[in-house]
């Protein structure tokens, strides 16, 4: 009979925690190759969104407000996209930074805000110091990380944030996870859309050490409505 080998920290069998690495490993490559071909397309398509979005920019207010009533400090925009929404909480007061799995993507937020900091990095694995920011936003960039996973980014969320900093989490509501094979502009795509519900991201939340304050929910008649969740982290 074959012997089985579990790990004596989490007691996971080193089979599963193996498949799980390269899991991780495929679904960022998909995500990265996907985004870095569709960016000039989803720039274009995404640079006037915020104008027509006014329950999107009130959260965006509050959340800066609650940034400058924590004391203030830099903030990151984590899957930032083209930067459209970096810029404009930059435009609200906040020392605001964004990151970006997609290599294009950043080299367009460096082109289109110059005077803005984009960084390329993934959400599994931040690279910023503990308790470094005084808030974190993640707007619409966890549709892509499966179930399994986010647990890991929202440790990462919880370990780069100041006690007491704000978290704010925007995302599509539903029950699916559905295979994007093209997008903005025709162009091929290969990755999975995630849809949660606020209680399951609440669950998640909870169980990393955040405190959940508030969710709205957005767009409740279109085919695929939204949310907005607020959090910090607790002292």
């Amino acid at each position: 009979m074959e012997a089985k080998v579990f790990c004596v920290e989490c007691g996971i069998l080193i089979t599963e925690l193996l498949c799980r690495g390269m899991n991780t490993e495929k679904w960022l490559a998909d995500t990265r190759a996907s985004y870095d071909t569709v960016a000039v397309s989803y720039a274009d398509q995404l640079r006037e969104v915020l104008a027509g979005k006014p329950y999107l920019r009130a959260a965006l207010a509050l959340f800066a407000d609650l940034v400058h009533a924590t004391g203030g400090g830099p903030v990151a925009d984590v899957g930032c996209g083209p930067g459209h929404v970096t810029a404009h909480l930059h435009e609200l007061g906040v020392d605001a930074l964004g990151i970006d799995l997609s290599s294009a993507m950043i080299d367009i937020a460096r082109r289109d805000h110059p005077g803005l900091r984009f960084e390329v990095g993934s959400m599994t694995d931040l690279h910023l110091a503990d308790a470094s920011l005084a808030g974190l936003l993640a707007f619409w960039s966890l549709i892509h990380v499966p179930d399994h996973a986010v647990p890991t980014v929202f440790s990462h969320f919880f370990r780069v944030l100041r006690p007491g900093g704000p978290l704010l989490l925007g995302f599509h509501v539903g029950d699916e996870s559905k295979l994007k094979t093209q997008g903005y502009g025709g162009h091929p795509m290969n990755v999975y859309v995630h849809r949660r519900r606020p209680d399951q991201v609440t669950t998640w939340l909870r169980d990393a050490g955040f405190t959940v304050e508030a969710h709205m929910l957005l767009d409740l008649d279109q085919s695929i409505p939204g949310a907005v969740l607020f959090a910090h982290r607790q002292p």
